[in-house]
């Protein structure tokens, strides 16, 4: 038994037995239904032949080992982050809450709502640790055991957040393109119903929505329209009918009837599962946003901005790129015969790469999370008075730009995203199901065997060495048949 500020603890060789095994009965039973669950949703994943997501399953959990293992190691290490001593000098600088820290006998802190810093009592977990060690050196320990605690449940609640954030985004992404399935069916209907004739380009509803003529001016209003289309009307059937279309001629003439919505769809479950996860360089941000939290400085309100602007930036640049194609093609023609066919290129995205736009929209999902993650941390471990969370005028924007952003994203952004990042020069391997990408990938490297000399051809710049592999098979080996099914049927 320890005496601490007048009050007793008691250790766990004191502690009832029957308490210490309910305790944990209920901790693992909780634990092992919680894994249950993950690996009974993964069958049913595999059974439906949800490969993607059930890759983004498997991201999921490598993110909570990873997230077990952090809080792992702040436990066993806290003894040792106890016996890190510094000057108290050196703990009047740089915090997020004004005023003058009282260390106590205890030798650890917490900020409360008034700004001051007041003990605690919790023990360590690791034990081993000595709370009195610096203060009988005159100093205080690198991190409370309290700070030490709540730290590592904001990491959790982070990680979790951004999880709950990811895929709320995408089913709501998925909910708006519902219409698109009826787009779909339309246009596979119309294939070849259709009497071939002579219009003029303007005829076209493509065409005349999107192009705004020649100039500065018009150069500047398209922006603009790009700018204010992508909160109505992100996508309209003729913007999918005709993107469809120029996919089609490009990756697969042979097939007109191409299932251009189901691909779409494939491609957006496969790029999930990157970003439900949280990559190296996230946390490197996190450590930013920790450092930046400064008393006086309301950072974390100029910070929400970052994400809003960055995601008016991509809907505006994936909205002028539907723009461009109306453009490069009322440039080139006066008249087109039959239908309007765009022509999909990588020089439309930033830095010709189509893959940049996911790493920016993970960014932006990841830097909502934090927003989010830290309102509710902060109001349920100290309180919306804390002086943490800050003052009332810069709480309301903040939690206003979350919730604009979640929204915008999933419901304008992610679309604009799934069809618009297919008019590059490459297609995702997604375009071909499961089993006959295994089939494709098992023929390629037989065929790589057999002729080590052999150069890939890499003119059309594929990010992707899969795609550019199944992509000369599509090219050149139209006639390859897999199973009893065509390449072209998939």
């Amino acid at each position: 038994m320890a005496e601490e500020g007048g009050e007793s603890e008691i250790t766990l060789e004191h502690t009832p037995t029957w308490i210490v095994t309910l305790v944990c009965t209920v901790i693992v039973f909780i634990s092992f239904v919680f894994e249950r669950l993950l690996h009974r949703l993964g069958k049913v994943l595999k059974r439906k032949n949800q490969k993607p997501l059930f890759d983004a399953l498997q991201k999921i959990k490598e993110e909570l080992m990873l997230l077990g293992f952090i809080s792992l190691l702040l436990v066993v290490l806290q003894g040792s982050i106890q016996r890190i001593c510094i000057s108290e000098n050196l703990t009047h600088h740089l915090r997020p809450c004004k005023g003058e820290a009282t260390a106590t006998s205890t030798a650890h802190y917490v900020v409360s709502s008034s700004g001051r810093i007041v003990g605690g009592a919790r023990r360590l977990l690791s034990g081993g640790g000595d709370s009195t060690y610096c203060q009988k050196k005159g100093k205080v320990p690198l991190l409370s055991i309290e700070a030490i605690h709540q730290l590592h449940i904001f990491i959790f609640i982070l990680a979790v957040s951004h999880v709950v954030l990811s895929l709320i985004t995408v089913v709501l992404g998925i909910a708006q393109m519902r219409t698109w399935r009826h787009w779909e069916d339309s246009a596979q209907n119309s294939v070849g119903n259709v009497p071939l004739k002579i219009s003029h380009v303007q005829q076209f509803e493509f065409i005349r929505k999107r192009f705004k003529g020649f100039g500065k001016d018009s150069f500047i209003s398209s922006w603009l329209h790009s700018f204010f289309k992508q909160f109505y009307g992100s996508v309209t059937k003729t913007d999918y009918t005709t993107m469809r279309l120029g996919f089609i001629m490009t990756h697969c003439k042979g097939n007109p009837k191409f299932n251009f919505y189901k691909y779409m769809i494939r491609v957006l479950e496969s790029d999930f599962k990157k970003v439900v996860g949280i990559s190296w360089y996230l946390w490197i941000f996190v450590m930013v946003f920790l450092l930046l939290d400064i008393a006086g400085w309301n950072a974390y309100f100029w910070i929400s901005f970052i994400p809003l602007i960055l995601l008016l930036a991509v809907g505006t640049k994936l909205e002028h790129i539907i723009t461009q194609l109306a453009h490069e093609v009322a440039e080139k023609h006066s008249a087109i015969a039959g239908d309007l066919v765009v022509t999909p290129s990588d020089h439309l995205f930033w830095f010709h790469r189509p893959r940049i736009v996911i790493f920016l929209i993970h960014f932006i999902l990841f830097q909502n999370a934090f927003e989010v993650s830290f309102f509710f941390w902060i109001l349920t471990t100290y309180g919306f008075d804390s002086c943490i969370m800050g003052k009332i005028g810069f709480i309301i924007p903040r939690i206003a730009i979350s919730v604009l952003i979640q929204f915008l994203c999933g419901y304008s952004t992610l679309p604009l995203y799934a069809i618009v990042t297919q008019m590059g020069n490459s297609f995702n391997k997604a375009i071909f199901n499961e089993n006959v990408q295994i089939g494709l990938l098992g023929w390629v490297q037989g065929a790589k065997k057999n002729k080590k000399g052999t150069v890939v051809d890499r003119s059309n710049k594929s990010e992707n060495p899969e795609a550019i592999l199944l992509q000369n098979v599509v090219v050149h080996e139209s006639s390859v048949v897999r199973g009893g099914n065509e390449i072209s049927e998939v």
